[in-house]
């Protein structure tokens, strides 16, 4: 199939990308490079554009021709979106209204959604179903969220338009070969910034609250591994393909771990003994999030492979050690081309 992938050189969409290369399809990334990166799109070719120029967004639809759309180009972290909620309702929200105008407009009915397990909020059970009401407590859910609802509502008014909504619970990990990972200019992953701490490149690491209601006070996350997550995508677009309904998963192990568990396992990994620092709470971090996955095992077959907190961690320290030196290379590069070398 010719899929366009919108967000292609980010983080999660670079690992889907090369699922989807790696299974035969024809793939167009969709990026303005504003987190993302060249090196990391493994397959198909790159266009550099925004989702906020409608024009740019009209001719890549009119030349590609797509079969199907995967979106994940936005704005995702919780703290900047509490402080900056207009920013994230335009990036989120606004930009995926114009995608959607140029898929309608292109008769392009398959759309696979980037969607989160922030739209829970602080749900009441865990693990979470899908049929677990939507309560956000903070912008990047709700426009998240915002997003799903205009999906719903997209399919009742348009026969030819169908989508899966995926929603994501902690992605971790890096391409087993070390090609494609993490790589923002500011991490905030949990895992990422302990390593990086383990790499001595961050003074300490941040344990933000340690009075949560959980058993040792931290919070409790799902992590799955990035590959796993792009496996379930790949299978997503067959079921599109095959004509499956509109439908809306959980993407995640079905167990958590908390904060602290997370900072030993990834001392016990890298072998390193990193100070951590206790602080308070950030705002709009709810205490557990943890996936009822019985869903996208039953509907879509999805079956995780790398399911173990360590494997993840060992995949995303063997990334972070590979992004040193490609940081130099990609440093020295510039350097001589702006000299004239």
């Amino acid at each position: 199939m010719k899929v366009f992938v919108t967000g292609g050189a980010g983080y999660i969409g670079s690992h889907v990308v090369k699922a989807l290369g790696e299974k035969g399809h024809d793939v167009l990334v969709y990026d303005d490079l504003r987190t993302g990166n060249r090196w990391a799109v493994l397959h198909g070719r790159l266009v550099v554009a925004d989702l906020a120029d409608v024009q740019a967004l009209d001719e890549a639809f009119r030349q590609f021709r797509p079969d199907a759309v995967m979106h994940f180009a936005a704005s995702i972290v919780v703290p900047e979106s509490v402080r900056n909620p207009v920013e994230y309702y335009l990036n989120n929200t606004a930009c995926t209204l114009n995608l959607l105008r140029a898929m309608l407009a292109h008769g392009t009915g398959r759309l696979i959604f980037s969607s989160t397990a922030a739209v829970y909020g602080i749900a009441g059970t865990s693990p979470i179903r899908e049929t677990a009401p939507l309560a956000p407590i903070n912008p990047y859910g709700t426009s998240k969220m915002v997003n799903e609802i205009i999906l719903r509502d997209t399919v009742f008014a348009h026969d030819d338009f169908r989508y899966v909504s995926l929603r994501y619970f902690n992605v971790a990990g890096a391409d087993g070969q070390a090609r494609i990972g993490q790589a923002y200019k500011e991490a905030t992953h949990l895992i990422t910034r302990a390593l990086k701490t383990a790499r001595g490149e961050m003074e300490r690491l941040d344990i933000y609250g340690t009075d949560y209601p959980t058993p040792d006070g931290t919070c409790i996350r799902d992590y799955i591994h990035v590959e796993d997550l792009a496996d379930a995508h790949v299978l997503a677009l067959d079921y599109l393909a095959a004509g499956g309904a509109s439908e809306v998963f959980n993407l995640g192990y079905g167990h958590g771990f908390s904060v602290r568990e997370v900072v030993n396992a990834v001392r016990r990994t890298t072998g390193i003994d990193f100070s951590v620092a206790e602080t308070g709470r950030r705002e709009g971090d709810p205490p557990e999030l943890v996936a009822g996955n019985e869903k996208i095992k039953a509907l879509l077959g999805w079956r995780p492979l790398r399911d173990d907190l360590d494997h993840i961690i060992k995949t995303a320290w063997q990334w972070e050690r590979k992004l040193d030196s490609l940081t130099r290379t990609l440093s020295h590069g510039e350097r001589e081309k702006r000299s004239g070398g």
